[in-house]
């Protein structure tokens, strides 16, 4: 028989599969072909094919040249606009706004097929820290009021171009999602004066069910209510709301758990499709120090169709204690 739970988070309900759960090898997925370097504008030497620069860490060479290990550059097609002014307007029962906001590609390496699970410490440490540098810079634009911080790897989690990259985008507003886990999270505090987040940190490492990997800063777990198979979160032990007051000591250790779980998926389930985003409190005055910021790692294993559409329910075939056995050995 299958198990409704809820999350203890949002209020929401899943139904997850605990009796017969989908083994790896069953997901229909097709391995990523690689269409190669030729004219991808990320690879060094193509510089001029992207617009100028924002920042790069580089070992040579002047900007917009190669000799760099992570570049930051403005998405060519971007979703929002950095110039203007937001020009708030309501029409009747309807609000408007001008689409103003940043939006930033970050390269995660100079070569064109390795990909975030398989570089080494000091390489992902760099994407870290381009991800903080760039969430501080952003910040100080008293228009936005949340940063956000993604990954789409492979065609079916929407990646355009398959050189490796993130994304970052600056908003005007707080996304939905993350408002569901803020308010959630400060009915909890308010109740039980404790973060609801730090709660479910202690139960996970007193469990032991459910962790993938951990180290002295951060913990990855597959959720106990896990919307989709082999969903990860990344979370610090430490209570912190805001992602940019990432201390110096535990840049290195984020990167180093952020790529061991990509690494552990990859290996497992044959290189699938997956999104990450960052989760973590607003800006510029709408800060909450009852929020507790995490990574959620979403591999595209499954279909989201009409009953998930039509009662917000998601249904999972892996549970996520088989999900923490079938990925805790893998090298």
């Amino acid at each position: 028989m299958s198990q409704l739970r809820k999350d203890p988070i949002t209020g929401r309900w899943i139904i997850v599969n605990t009796e017969k759960s989908t083994p790896p090898n069953e997901f229909n997925l097709e391995k990523p072909k690689k269409k190669g370097a030729k004219n991808c504008p990320f690879c060094p030497e193509n510089e001029k094919m992207t617009p100028p620069e924002i920042i790069a860490h580089r070992r040579i060479g002047a900007a917009n040249s190669p000799g760099w290990w992570i570049r930051v550059v403005p998405n060519k097609y971007p979703a929002l606009m950095l110039e203007g002014e937001l020009n708030k307007e309501g029409i009747g029962v309807f609000d408007k706004m001008n689409g103003i906001g940043a939006h930033e590609v970050i390269i995660d390496s100079p070569d064109h097929c390795k990909e975030l699970s398989d570089v080494d410490d000091k390489q992902a440490e760099e994407v870290i820290w381009a991800y903080l540098g760039r969430s501080i810079d952003l910040r100080r634009d008293p228009r936005f009021k949340y940063i956000l911080i993604f990954r789409n790897y492979g065609k079916a989690a929407g990646a355009s171009l398959e050189h490796p990259h993130s994304q970052i985008i600056a908003l005007p507003i707080v996304p939905k999602r993350v408002n569901e886990e803020i308010k959630s999270a400060g009915k909890y505090y308010e109740y039980k004066e404790r973060c609801v987040f730090c709660d479910l940190i202690r139960q996970e490492l007193d469990d032991k069910e459910r962790i993938v990997c951990e180290n002295k800063y951060f913990v990855c777990f597959a959720p106990f209510v896990s919307r989709f198979p082999y969903e990860l979160w990344i979370i610090p032990k430490k209570h912190s709301s805001d992602f940019s007051h990432l201390e110096k000591e535990s840049v290195r250790p984020l990167g180093v758990i952020l790529r061991d779980a990509l690494h552990k998926l990859k290996k497992l389930l044959n290189d699938p499709p997956y999104n990450y985003i960052i989760h973590t409190s607003p800006i510029n005055g709408h800060e909450r120090e009852d929020y507790h910021w995490h990574i959620e790692i979403i591999p595209k294993l499954v279909t989201v169709a009409g009953f998930e559409w039509g009662s917000g329910f998601y249904i999972n075939p892996v549970a996520p204690e088989e999900v923490s056995k079938n990925l805790i050995n893998v090298k």
